[in-house]
């Protein structure tokens, strides 16, 4: 995953930009399962292939789920720059590198660097956190 320098304009959010980050159920969907962290590949932009003109996040969490939540809220923590939003000549390239985005986050997100945010108190506890160090002990770890 690279790591763009401070003033690259991949890391300003009216950049749009897939990111390598984690989510966290809300408390709702989160009740059966424990408040479960994620790895995840999220895409902020327009999706210029199909023409949107809004502005949308889109996430891609790597887990396969028995149920649907479309709608549900999500803690994130975006933790890494993969690349650019491209616009594409077909869908089959798209749908290349969305894998190739896919493999790129579950790698950099497996690294002990990384690992380390999975169990960040502000993803795993929902209340307000202000300036705590990484390390809180809930929440389980999914891969």
């Amino acid at each position: 995953m690279a790591s763009p320098p401070s003033d690259d304009p991949a890391l300003q959010l009216d950049a749009s930009t897939v990111f390598a980050a984690l989510a966290r159920e809300d408390e709702e969907q989160a009740a059966a399962g424990r408040g479960r962290v994620f790895p995840m590949v999220m895409s902020l932009g327009y999706n210029p292939f199909y023409k949107n003109t809004v502005r949308s996040v889109e996430v891609h969490i790597l887990h396969d789920f028995a149920r649907d939540f479309y709608g549900a809220r999500l803690s994130l923590a975006i933790l890494g720059f993969i690349r650019p939003e491209y616009d594409y000549v077909s869908k089959e390239s798209l749908i290349e590198d969305i894998r190739t985005d896919i493999q790129v986050a579950a790698r950099s997100l497996a690294r002990p660097g990384y690992v380390r945010y999975r169990q960040d108190r502000a993803l795993v506890e929902l209340d307000d956190v202000e300036d705590e160090e990484v390390g809180g002990d809930k929440g389980e770890v999914v891969s």
